[in-house]
């Protein structure tokens, strides 16, 4: 069969194996290209591995110099009669495969990271298969629910305002069109229901549960994701129920690192620059400033994607120094190079000349589709997509 992109709004209904596999291998490509991740993890987890930050992650441990062994859980959907699977599936399969013929451990678990029973199944398997330890724990899971481990009944994040209602227009891919929307303003249970999705206490009952179980190495490290972004973004995020819960995963950071210190590791939150990914294309009234911001940063010649904050992050920040560089709110900063004065600047003065008509030419929406459409294996150099697809060949592919 042939495998087309379906777009419904701003989800992908559809995934191209091949085309992951072309993804997974160009990242991998940038990661042995680049500096070095020296004195960087051996063993490492990460929450979250399918795609996004905890991909880029996971490849730039393992292929840009710190030769990491790995475990990755996700939730990820595989073929069947109904449909050919989600991009993480068919990402988690061809790292795997990349990552065995180097010689490195790359084992996935596919399943709830919430859930107790998947976190007791790492564990045992850190323990009997995997060294006995981990030096290096990632955070990056995006999802919109979790369930409550008391009631088994969900608790669901919002894009909500706090106070007062924001406009502003939004990017409809699959109509390559601007649409006006309204963020509301959220209520109590919706901050609190957000902040227990996308906060910082799942963080900290996985990193309390792998001390516990004594799977932390001596010095271990954990990491979780996070954004802040410019003023003109605050009353969409930064003061909406999205900025509430990273609030409170960066104070979970500082509980973190405390606990951490009786092993000597440490807990940090890495701040990172605004990009195309599966969650950050829900964000309503966002994505004007996004496409803005690629077009300035890519005539500046400081554009990254997942893998090159990554890669940096990994190599500058939190490994290659004597001590993980940090700001005054002990942040790791690589959205740095997004909130320079002068790119700001300019990103500004575009976004004043954004219209419905225009958006197209003012802003990079080129970069910004053709980044979202391989986020699920499309629109890849050297993958030739009038090629039919065995499913039934890609329902033995096991992760």
């Amino acid at each position: 069969m042939l495998i087309e992109p379906v777009i419904k709004g701003v989800v992908a209904r559809t995934a191209h194996p091949e085309g992951c596999k072309k993804a997974v291998q160009n990242q991998i490509d940038f990661a042995k290209s680049k500096n070095s991740i020296v004195g960087g993890a051996k063993k490492v987890l990460i929450l979250g591995a399918s795609s996004g930050f905890g991909l880029a992650s996971r490849i730039a441990l393992t292929f840009g110099g710190s030769a990491a062994d790995t475990i990755g859980v996700s939730f990820e959907r595989g073929p069947s009669d109904k449909g050919v699977g989600t991009a993480g599936w068919y990402n988690n399969i061809y790292f795997r495969e990349a990552a065995e013929k180097e010689g490195r451990i790359a084992k996935n678990f596919v399943g709830d990271a919430f859930s107790p029973a998947v976190r007791q199944q790492v564990v045992d398997y850190i323990r009997d298969e995997f060294g006995g330890q981990v030096d290096l724990v990632v955070y990056s899971l995006a999802t919109g629910v979790r369930p409550n481990p008391e009631t088994g009944e969900m608790w669901r994040s919002c894009l909500k305002t706090v106070g007062e209602p924001f406009a502003g227009q939004t990017v409809n891919i699959e109509k390559d069109c601007l649409e006006e929307s309204v963020l509301e303003p959220a209520s109590q249970a919706d901050i609190e229901a957000t902040e227990k999705v996308m906060g910082g206490e799942d963080w900290q009952e996985w990193i309390q549960f792998l001390l516990d179980q004594d799977v932390m190495a001596k010095g271990a490290k954990t990491v979780a994701y996070s954004y802040i972004g410019p003023e003109v973004t605050y009353p969409i995020y930064h003061h909406g129920t999205l900025g509430i819960a990273k609030k409170h995963l960066h104070a979970t950071s500082d509980v973190l690192n405390e606990q951490l210190a009786s092993i000597g590791g440490t807990a940090h939150v890495s701040v990172c620059k605004a990009l195309v990914t599966k969650a950050s294309v829900f964000i309503p009234a966002f994505s004007p400033y996004i496409l803005c911001l690629f077009k300035v940063m890519k005539q500046h010649g400081l554009h990254e994607g997942c893998i090159e904050q990554m890669q940096r992050m990994f190599s500058e920040h939190l490994y290659g120094a004597e001590q993980t560089v940090v700001d005054s709110n002990r942040l790791i900063r690589v959205d740095d190079w997004e909130l320079r004065a002068d790119i700001q600047a300019e990103v500004a003065k575009l976004m004043e000349q954004v219209t419905s008509e225009n958006f197209t030419e003012i802003g990079d929406y080129q970069g910004y589709k053709q980044e979202f459409l391989e986020l699920n294996g499309f629109a890849l150099n050297g993958v030739d997509y009038q090629q039919g697809t065995d499913v039934e060949a890609l329902k033995a592919l096991q992760p």
